[in-house]
């Protein structure tokens, strides 16, 4: 895509994972605590989890926090194992913003990158453009610069009980990790004011008719669910996959006119006809799929 900010392959960073030796089940093994980190990472399979693991400050973020995270979605997005990865909050809450008391006591934070091509931005990957699937799955809190990280994701599931806002509109704190870019984009600029103006919390079901959940599920299964999906979405053919999601994404932030776009889009699709078009019509005519079963 043409003029990305900050890209992944700008950074050069090596990461380590941590697994888990016991999965009682999918959601628990991921979220139990980790002492120490304040990102953990999951990997199973072909998708990625990582869970941020400040539940005392409601999964606030801190410098340290927003390394760990950009670390681990730079390693997520090169490594070609990897096709999915979700993100989420350790605790009951997904993220309650920046951590103000940092802001408060270490002037330090105040020292940003405002170049927005050549470092990351306070909340860690936000101005990243990733080039495979992000799931959000929200619990709790997901306000402030936790709403921000959300958006970045491509899906967002949330809990029945959670709630999103802009809530440092109290506190004159900007959103500078994308709110006002991608929160338009999703919602219309109508909602997007409204939410950013007011600051107000919004629940799950206005959250799901305005388009900013993709699904509300009851509390405590937004990470199985978001599971499911991952799984479903790194089943099918990745290149093509990946050439449809570019497409979407350049026509909503980079085309400068419709024929730009659709140039595009027609340019990523030819591209995959002869590795995954031709092999799945086979499958089709073999009577793989037929009847809208996926």
């Amino acid at each position: 895509m043409a003029q990305r900010i900050f890209r992944v392959e700008q950074i050069a960073i090596s990461v380590l994972y941590t697994k888990s030796c016991h999965r009682p089940s999918r959601a628990r093994s991921i979220i139990k605590d980790r002492a120490g980190q304040t990102v953990v990472s999951e990997k199973r399979g072909s998708v990625l989890t990582l869970s941020i693991n400040r539940p005392d400050v409601r999964n606030a973020v801190n410098q340290e926090t927003a390394t760990r995270l950009l670390e681990e979605i730079t390693a997520y997005e090169r490594d070609p194992a990897l096709r999915v990865a979700i993100l989420h909050g350790n605790g009951g809450n997904f993220c309650s913003g920046y951590d103000l008391k940092e802001l408060a006591n270490h002037t330090d934070s105040l020292n940003l990158e405002q170049d927005v091509t050549k470092g990351p931005g306070p909340m860690g990957p936000s101005r990243l453009m990733l080039s495979k699937p992000l799931i959000a799955a929200v619990s709790g809190y997901a306000v402030a610069g936790g709403l921000e990280l959300a958006l970045l994701a491509d899906l967002r599931v949330v809990e029945e009980s959670a709630i999103m806002g802009v809530f440092c509109r109290r506190f004159g704190v900007p959103l500078i990790d994308g709110g006002t870019v991608r929160l338009p984009h999703l919602i219309g600029l109508s909602r997007a004011l409204d939410m950013i103006l007011t600051g107000r919390p919004v629940g799950a079901q206005e959250a799901l008719s305005f388009g900013l959940a993709n699904k509300v599920v009851p509390d405590g299964q937004a990470l199985d669910m978001a599971l499911e999906l991952a799984d479903q979405i790194s089943s099918f053919p990745q290149q093509c996959l990946r050439a449809d999601r570019s497409s979407a994404f350049y026509s909503a932030f980079d085309a400068p006119t419709f024929q730009q776009a659709m140039q595009f889009e027609m340019s990523g699709g030819v591209s995959v006809i002869q590795s995954e078009s031709v092999p799945g019509a086979s499958r089709f005519v073999s009577g793989t799929g037929k009847g809208g079963i996926f």
